[in-house]
């Protein structure tokens, strides 16, 4: 039986699918305190229950992109802001080689803000 997050994934065209179910791999990865679920329609990753990141993909290019909730906090010429106050976006080309060493940069930097207090964990 397929659960429902599943089905966000597996419901895609390749190579969205691909590469967003590497992202997803990548992202649980990071710990046993990092966990999936579902919000907005999207898959939400929270670490220790308070939301870190999205998966989701560009409404204009169909490219997946990683939201980073407290992205305001980040600093890395990749992020992009547009028209966002507090999240910024990584894009992911499905067609190219994942950037696994800058991914798992930025994941590290934003659980770091929650692992070392910046953002209060309740």
């Amino acid at each position: 039986m397929m659960h429902e997050i599943d089905s966000f994934y597996f419901n895609k065209e390749e190579p969205n699918k691909g590469c967003l179910l590497a992202l997803r791999s990548l992202i649980l990865s990071q710990g046993n305190e990092v966990t999936e679920t579902k919000k907005y329609g999207m898959p939400c990753f929270c670490f220790r229950k308070k939301m870190f990141c999205y998966l989701w993909t560009d409404k204009k290019t169909k490219e997946p992109y990683i939201l980073f909730v407290e992205g305001k906090l980040l600093d890395h010429p990749k992020l992009e802001v547009g028209t966002r106050t507090r999240m910024k976006i990584f894009r992911v080309n499905p067609n190219g080689d994942l950037p696994k060493v800058t991914i798992e940069m930025l994941l590290n930097s934003a659980l770091d803000l929650y692992r070392k207090g910046t953002i209060v964990i309740k």
